[in-house]
């Protein structure tokens, strides 16, 4: 333990608790001094490092030193505040930081008072806080350091000096001129990638909410494909429908008790058409047909010559040119399975084209019948088609894939009474039946040279009320007279009265609707092949077919 401390001099003004050290004790509500910017100048001395200028020597009064003490208690100089400062601040020493004051400590246990304070106060050490300073006599003039001196920047540190020189490097290598451009070039081209990505970035969401959402104000334009060729290969619908539709024709009949649509096409440009003949009964002697083309045009036409149990008619227009033909193909190189399509005009939409296959050859039907003597009956050994065909198809053709007729559309099979096309209404469910190309080619050059068409006999009377498979020769004809004509076909290939036809050519036939389809199917002296069942024994037959006038 030491000894009480000597005591220390006291300022000479009073003790005040409010006043600002280090004049009096901070009080416990004492403000911290402001600072405030030194009014100095600043100069070289002969080194090139800016020295402050030595403020006037405090007066002697607040300099005093204490009896008995070598070194002075310094007095803090207190200046008017400058302009932008209201706060006075203690200026530096002419020579930088002045030496901390001697403590007045006393010496430590065991080493001399003197010893104690010279190491406790080494005048060479610079001050922390430059804030206050011994007076030189006041005939000294400021010692300037030795021009070979090494400054040492701590001591003339001046926070509010202005900058005495440039800034001096660091260290690291200097770019050349070549360097700083490369730097410039690349900074450049990621600048110029950076923002290309960006406009990109934007353009793409500010694109995409345009098309969705367009402009206020804009009017909306939907994307469109570009017009295409109006041309269509041979081979497709569209390329059928293209060359047949001008040779299609429209009818509409008028007569005295109804009336009624259909279709036809131009047989020859001297203006035969070809249709069915259920769709130019309703003219009747003194009823009128219309024809309408594809044009628009529209012509008159006259009856050239009809027959009901082919269903076939052929009329004819006058004083019409340009006319173009239909091909004609042939109905038996037709496949099942084959493409096709029908032209019509179903329910008076003319011009209607429609597609499908065909789904069966050979389909024995027959339609008509209304008269009640079934000599209207028509008796088709028919093609079927799933094309759909309507009521106002009749009498249209039905073409294959290089736009030629194969048939004549001319019954359809319907959901709601199964009759023909012209008592069905319910529309088409995928059963349409046509005659045969080749048939109607027969009839219709016989109506066109001759006003009438023939037909191909046997020359026996069928039992039509026979349930029995096959067809039964009856028992009398319809005269009362033998059921096998005299001297007919029938007769000379050796027929009776009883037999039972099983087969035409080969195929089976199941009644007697279906013998007389297969023989209107051939011509006036075609030779048959048929199958005869008589007493339980089968036998073949040759029978060469002769015609409905005798012949």
């Amino acid at each position: 333990m030491t000894g009480p401390a000597p005591d220390r001099p006291e300022p000479p003004q009073a003790y005040d608790s409010s006043s600002t050290p280090p004049y009096g004790v901070p009080g416990p509500w004492a403000p911290a001094p402001r600072v405030q910017h030194p009014a100095t100048t600043t100069a070289t001395h002969g080194t090139g490092i800016p020295t402050p200028t030595p403020l006037p020597v405090p007066p002697a009064s607040m300099a005093e030193r204490s009896e008995g003490q070598g070194t002075a208690i310094p007095a803090r100089q207190t200046r008017a505040p400058q302009e932008g400062h209201d706060t006075p601040t203690p200026s530096p020493s002419p020579d930088g930081p002045a030496a901390l004051p001697p403590s007045d400590l006393p010496p430590l246990e065991g080493q001399p008072a003197d010893s104690a304070q010279d190491a406790a106060s080494p005048l060479d050490a610079p001050a922390l806080f430059p804030a206050t300073a011994t007076a030189p006599p006041a005939d000294q003039p400021p010692v300037s350091p030795p021009a070979s001196a090494t400054p040492n920047p701590w001591r003339n540190y001046d926070p509010w000096a202005p900058v005495p020189a440039p800034l001096q490097q660091t260290g690291a290598a200097v770019d050349t001129e070549g360097a700083r451009r490369r730097r410039a070039r690349r900074v450049l081209l990621v600048g110029v990638l950076l923002l290309a990505l960006v406009a990109g970035g934007i353009g793409g969401v500010v694109g995409a909410y345009l098309e969705r959402n367009g402009v206020a104000g804009d009017v909306v334009e939907l994307p469109q494909a570009e017009e295409e060729p109006a041309g269509r290969a041979p081979g497709t619908v569209a390329g059928i429908a293209a060359r047949a539709l001008p040779s299609v024709v429209t009818l509409h009949v008028r007569g005295a008790e109804e009336s009624g649509t259909g279709t036809g096409f131009v047989l020859d440009e001297r203006g035969h058409i070809l249709t069915n003949n259920h769709v130019v009964e309703p003219a009747g002697a003194d009823g009128e047909i219309s024809v309408t083309f594809q044009s628009g045009d529209t012509a008159e036409a006259t009856v050239v010559g009809r027959d009901s149990g082919y269903d076939l008619a052929v009329v004819e227009v006058s004083g019409v040119g340009g006319l173009r033909p239909m091909p004609l193909g042939n109905s038996d190189s037709v496949q099942v399975g084959d493409p096709v399509v029908a032209i019509g005009a179903p329910f008076d939409l003319e011009g209607t084209v429609t597609s499908g296959i065909i789904s069966a050859k050979e389909r024995p039907i027959t339609a008509g019948g209304e008269s009640g003597e079934g000599s209207d009956v028509s008796y088709v050994d028919a093609l079927q088609t799933d094309a759909p065909i309507n009521p106002g198809n009749s009498g249209g053709p039905l073409l294959d894939s290089r736009a030629r007729v194969i048939g004549i559309n001319s019954a359809i099979r319907s959901a709601d009474d199964g009759a023909g096309s012209r008592t069905g209404q319910a529309g088409s469910i995928g059963l349409g039946f046509a005659i045969p190309v080749n048939q109607a080619k027969r009839v219709a050059e016989e109506l066109i040279n001759t006003g009438r068409a023939t037909h191909p006999v046997i020359g026996v009377t069928l039992d039509m009320d026979y349930t029995g498979d096959g067809a039964r020769i009856g028992a009398k004809g319809s005269d009362a007279g033998p059921a096998v004509t005299p001297g007919g076909p029938g007769d000379r290939a050796g027929l009776r009265a009883g037999d039972v036809i099983t087969a035409v050519d080969g195929r089976r036939i199941h009644s007697g609707d279906e013998l007389i389809v297969k023989t209107r199917a051939h011509r006036p002296g075609d030779r048959l092949q048929l199958t005869v069942k008589r007493a339980g024994r089968e036998r073949n037959l040759s029978l060469v077919l002769g015609s409905s006038d005798g012949g």
